[in-house]
């Protein structure tokens, strides 16, 4: 007989997509992580980490005067707007401290656009709630924190996906997911203008397989729920992660 184990509880986390201008178009900030030993062992990321304490109790006194709670009208702490309200905050300080923490730069909290909340399979070991934010690099000289970040790169979304396929860098697949959404962008300001209007994309993840080995299913695609359904005609939200190049699949 088997049983069910429960999910692991879910932490909150914020993500930095820092972005500037180049003259082959918008580059992006990925940080490689140390290979042997932390979370993303050895995987190129963007900036970012967990939601500590400190910014939870920071975000719970400021969040009646905070932008995110504007939509509020009478705060009930009791209710799910309030904490979502109160997590917002959080993970956009978290998300700021991070980026100063891991890069030296310093970005502006109102600078930041949320884009997506990713949540991670049931079955991952560490399972964090990520809010992920784009905005344009500020100005200043990468200083990388030696014990959490072993390198650096400018990259153009393009190149990155290329490296990956061509199986010389490691990505997660938040970030690669990302990176498939910036390309085609002439300049940072498109990047940024169009995930203002765009709103926040949830990645609620389940961990399956599909013909081709195993596969990321979120909301939409036909499989979500079961994976014999995963060959079915229907919706498609997936990415199939079995071998290199990854395949992304998206229609409705």
């Amino acid at each position: 007989m088997t049983h069910d184990t429960e999910p692991v509880p879910l932490g909150v986390a914020a993500t930095v997509v820092l972005l500037r201008d180049s003259s082959a178009g918008p580059e992006v900030l990925l940080l490689e992580r140390p290979r042997h030993r932390g979370s993303f062992a050895g995987a190129w990321v963007f900036p970012g980490g967990g939601v500590d304490p400190g910014d939870r109790r920071q975000a719970d006194a400021a969040a009646p005067a905070g932008s995110a709670s504007r939509a509020v009208q009478a705060p009930d702490r009791r209710s799910a707007a309030w904490a979502e309200t109160v997590e917002q905050l959080a993970a956009r300080r978290a998300a700021v401290r991070e980026v100063r923490e891991e890069t030296g730069l310093e970005v502006e909290p109102d600078s930041l656009v949320a884009t997506a909340l990713w949540v991670p399979p049931s079955s991952a070991p560490k399972r964090l709630r990520t809010w992920f934010y784009v905005t344009t690099a500020p100005p200043g000289s990468i200083a990388l924190a030696e014990d959490e970040v072993i390198d650096y790169a400018w990259l153009r979304p393009e190149a990155a996906l290329q490296r990956h396929a061509s199986a010389v860098m490691t990505l997660v697949a938040p970030t690669w997911v990302t990176l498939h959404g910036l390309q085609g962008y002439g300049t940072v300001a498109e990047i940024v203008a169009s995930a203002g209007r765009r709103g926040l994309a949830h990645y609620e993840t389940r961990l399956g397989a599909s013909e081709r080995g195993p596969a990321l299913f979120w909301a939409g695609d036909v499989a979500y729920a079961d994976d014999a359904l995963a060959e079915r005609d229907g919706g498609r939200h997936r990415l199939e992660i079995g071998q290199v190049p990854w395949v992304y699949s998206v229609r409705e």
